[in-house]
């Protein structure tokens, strides 16, 4: 049988449809990114978490991340899963990292400040994720609070690092180069 790879544009869709699904709202990503990055930079405005949000959204790992947490709690809502996974991913047992796992090798791609920002978010449970983690309602968001955790850090990582790059006055594309000579050509 011959492989047959999945549109990109079909997985974006589909992984922002998810969230949307789940009562994500990327202005709820974006208030977050604005609360880690604030600090950092008093002239930040929403509109520049939110197209963070977006450019970190771009990425497949991001997108697959979320579709199979997303399906993974909503296999647990309508108890599809088998015992003891059920109960475990149901309840969100606090020994069960597999959802921080998931969601840290999502962060990864963006670096230290994703790394450590996303632990924060996941010890704090800011906006959002706090929202989720509450399992009211008898919802199961054990994997989504840590995916938007993960997303959230992300886009602040991003933000950082543009933000560095601000400060020197250096457009990506000077970035690539040295003393005249091309880093990647």
């Amino acid at each position: 049988m011959a492989k047959t790879s999945v549109p990109s544009n079909e997985v974006t869709k589909a992984a922002l449809r998810k969230l949307e699904e789940r009562g994500v709202a990327l202005e709820d990503i974006a208030d977050i990114v604005y609360q880690m990055q604030y600090p950092y930079n008093v002239s930040l405005a929403m509109e520049d978490c939110l197209e963070s949000v977006r450019k970190v959204l771009l990425k497949r790992e991001i997108q697959h991340a979320i579709l199979v947490g997303v399906e993974l709690d909503q296999l647990a809502e309508r108890k599809m899963l088998s015992e003891p996974l059920q109960s475990i991913v149901a309840s969100d047992e606090g020994l069960f990292g597999v959802d921080e796992t998931i969601a840290l090798g999502a962060a990864l791609g963006y670096g230290s400040i994703a790394v450590t920002t996303f632990g924060h978010l996941d010890k704090n449970k800011i906006g959002i994720i706090q929202k989720l983690d509450t399992k009211e309602g008898g919802s199961v968001h054990t994997f989504l609070d840590d995916i938007v955790a993960s997303i959230a850090a992300n886009a602040s990582s991003r933000l950082a690092h543009r933000l560095r790059d601000l400060e020197e006055g250096r457009p990506l594309e000077e970035r690539l180069e040295v003393e005249g000579e091309e880093l990647i050509g």
